[in-house]
């Protein structure tokens, strides 16, 4: 019948944009990495634990668990821990860098 398949051209992939390198931390509260971490509980409520960590001496200034996490809690937690410990350089979540003015200080 002479039917015939077009051949489809290969996606092209395209490549991520680069990041700035991450330098290491050079000393205590200079980067703080934040994080969540998920569990469940036995009896079936959903546990999220909010996790800060000094990436140069590994110190965990803040975990805390809570049921339910929303911004402004984040903000109360990063708010207490910088007026216990002081303010870091930067922040890591997620990925990303943000500056320590999420904590009040400019």
């Amino acid at each position: 019948m002479g039917l015939q398949l077009r051949k489809k051209a290969p996606k092209r992939r395209v490549k991520a944009k680069l990041r700035e390198g991450r330098c290491a931390a050079s000393r205590v509260n200079d980067v703080w990495a934040m994080d969540f971490v998920h569990d469940q509980l036995a009896t079936g409520p959903k546990l999220r634990v909010l996790t800060v960590v000094d990436t140069f001496s590994r110190f965990s200034p803040a975990v805390v668990p809570r049921f339910r996490f929303r911004a402004p809690d984040v903000i109360e937690v990063l708010e207490r821990v910088c007026a216990e410990v002081g303010y870091p350089a930067s922040i890591r979540a997620a990925n990303l860098s943000l500056a320590s003015s999420i904590c009040g200080h400019t």
